[in-house]
């Protein structure tokens, strides 16, 4: 038989279930990996460690999974990969020997370092941001710089003999290419292995999300309180199966890891990662057997031969709060009230020389106010409102504190008030992304008291976009003034997947059957998309949407620019991560033969 190698993906973010560490291991799979990293948690964790300097690091993981698993780790072997160490491996490390020293137990623990480039932003500051093109930020504000490291320093760690590998920051597919690197033995030459390693890990890397977890079908997956997390048998040519425990809720078919093979790309024929730029074009999903799903069909391309850099900065404040109205015309009541507060509040503030929040925005949750026009809910008598507010000056939010609670015995009638903690107010945090030549950062493994070259260097050849491949234009439906048409919605035809990345996000959309994807195809063109959802590139500028063609998967995606508000930390939104918007496309009705769709 050839062998495989099992890899349970038990975390896809700081805060995920502390659950799945447990089932995986029970489910013998030879690696454990775990990824806490976002753009928006490295400011976070880069705020901690300025309070406090043994901080920085991902605590679910030490305190939880580290900490519960220890003894069930040492008796079956199995082996952690995770990127826990935040801003700070090392302490991470210490909390976790600490742990073990109180069990009697001892791992040999690897930290990968290098990525940290805070002391080096001088570096970097004659760049524009890769995306849109900001000027660097001010200097004082900065928080963290980080690169995004490939699976070299894994794989070097794990070739040491390192039962644990904590890394920093880096690519989050990076955790599970570089056990596939070790074991075995791809180098850089071998791209489409490289390909095919990084999508596996992209498929596992978000938790649930792989088996199950945000499907559109979400009526069709079982027992979400004990819902399977995913794993990836993988071969040594690459191909992998995806599946999940034996016994546990979830779901595990084609569309399913198709969405999420989709899940925050923009071009998938161009997905940049250290060690191999992807193609996902031609990628194959096939039923491998109950909840076993294979997956094939990755090519890649030399990397580029830098690495991007995340710089996280802190750029003013912002607060938001919240207050339920209830009974007739209740959203036009909320909308009044907010206003009314927004102006009382404002106007206290330039009695006080601060001057106006520079940014504010009011929603009313219970009214689709996210879909802008695309809203149905009309006469609803029960919602919440929204007011989110920036300004430069910390100062500026004792009055909005202290007046948000005002109303509810001065403005509206229904006003119930809000008898949770009064709001926060915290930083708003955007990211500036660069890149640095591979060479220009040494990559350190830290293990048994060695210190292990793990530099990756300038790759032999680096990537050339003229090297991709392109798939035939796929034809739009035409004729349909030759046969009856029917209007359906898009969740009739199609799965959909949306994710963000930065000010950007995607929605995925997979024909439900390769003969409704031209009919998809005609209505989802570029134009379409920016009418549809014009509510989200508000103020923005150069926006714009790119559809590319995925046929291996019968696909388009379609990448969305300039469109969260800032996104994570700097939207004032209420989907800032662009969760719904895959939800909010599969409303859009489509136009289809009468015929076609009665089959």
């Amino acid at each position: 038989m050839t062998r495989t190698v099992r890899i349970g993906g038990a975390c896809g973010f700081f805060g995920d279930s502390s659950l799945a560490p447990r089932q995986l291991i029970d489910a013998g799979v030879d690696y454990l990996i775990l990824d806490y990293l976002a753009e928006a948690t490295m400011s976070q964790l880069g705020m901690m460690k300025r309070h406090r300097a043994d901080l920085g690091y991902a605590t679910d993981f030490t305190e939880w999974v580290w900490k519960d698993n220890l003894q069930i780790l040492k008796q079956t072997g199995t082996k952690i990969v995770t990127n826990a160490g935040g801003v700070n491996p090392a302490a991470c490390v210490a909390r976790m020997r600490h742990f073990g020293q109180e069990a009697g137990l001892d791992f040999r623990i690897a930290f990968v370092e290098g990525d940290d480039l805070l002391d080096r932003i001088d570096e970097l500051a004659d760049q524009t941001e890769m995306f849109v093109g900001s000027p660097f930020p001010p200097r004082e504000h900065i928080l963290t710089a980080n690169a995004y490291l490939g699976g070299g320093p894994i794989a070097r760690a794990l070739a040491a003999g390192a039962d644990v590998v904590i890394t920093g920051r880096c690519v989050d597919s990076a955790l599970t290419l570089g056990i596939l690197m070790h074991e075995f033995g791809w180098t850089g030459a071998d791209l489409d292995k490289l390909s095919q390693g990084s999508l596996a890990g992209h498929v596992i890397e978000c938790g649930a999300q792989g088996s199950g977890g945000l499907f559109t079908d979400w009526e069709d997956v079982p027992d979400w309180s004990n819902i399977g997390y995913p794993i990836i048998e993988c071969a040594a040519d690459g191909s992998f199966v995806v599946t999940k425990p034996a016994g546990t809720g979830g779901l595990v078919t084609p569309a399913v890891v198709a969405e999420q093979i989709l899940y925050e790309v923009g071009d998938p024929q161009a997905y940049m990662l250290p060690d191999v730029v992807c193609d996902f074009a031609q990628v194959k999903v096939e039923p491998a057997g109950p909840d076993r799903v294979r997956v094939t069909g990755a090519t890649g391309y030399p990397p580029t031969g830098c690495y991007k850099v995340c710089v996280t900065w802190a750029d003013g404040f912002r607060s938001m709060a919240f207050m339920p109205v209830v009974g007739r015309d209740a959203a036009r009541k909320a909308q009044r009230q907010a206003e009314a507060v927004l102006e009382r509040v404002n106007r206290m503030l330039r009695d006080r020389n601060l001057g106006p929040f520079r940014a504010s925005r009011i929603e009313l949750l219970g009214t689709e106010s996210s879909y802008g026009a695309n809203a149905r809910a009309l006469g609803t008598r029960e919602v919440i409102y929204k007011l989110a507010v920036e300004h430069d000056d910390a100062e500026a939010f004792k009055p909005f504190l202290r007046e948000f609670d005002s109303p509810t015995t001065s403005m509206s009638v229904g006003t119930t008030g809000w008898f949770g903690a009064r709001a926060e107010v915290k930083p708003v945090m955007r990211v500036f992304s660069a890149t640095i030549p591979r060479e220009a950062v040494a990559v350190h493994v830290q293990f048994e008291g060695q210190t292990l070259d793990a530099g990756e260097g300038r790759p032999a050849a680096t990537f050339d976009p003229a090297l991709i491949e392109r798939p035939a234009p796929g034809h739009a439906a035409e004729g349909g003034e030759n046969q009856a048409l029917s209007e359906v919605p898009l969740i009739d035809l199609a799965w959909a997947r949306s994710g963000d990345k930065g000010d950007a996000f995607n929605v995925g959309v997979i024909a439900r059957r390769p003969e409704y994807l031209p009919w998809i195809r005609a209505a989802l063109d570029p134009a379409a998309m920016l009418d549809w959802f014009a509510h989200e590139f508000e103020r923005a500028s150069d926006s714009a949407v790119h559809r590319y063609e995925v046929p291996g998967m019968n696909a388009i995606n379609l990448h969305f620019l300039n469109s969260l508000g800032g996104g994570q930390f700097a939207s004032l939104r209420l989907d800032p991560l662009a969760k719904g918007k895959a939800q909010q496309l599969l409303d859009m009705p489509v136009k289809v033969p009468s015929a076609l769709v009665g089959r």
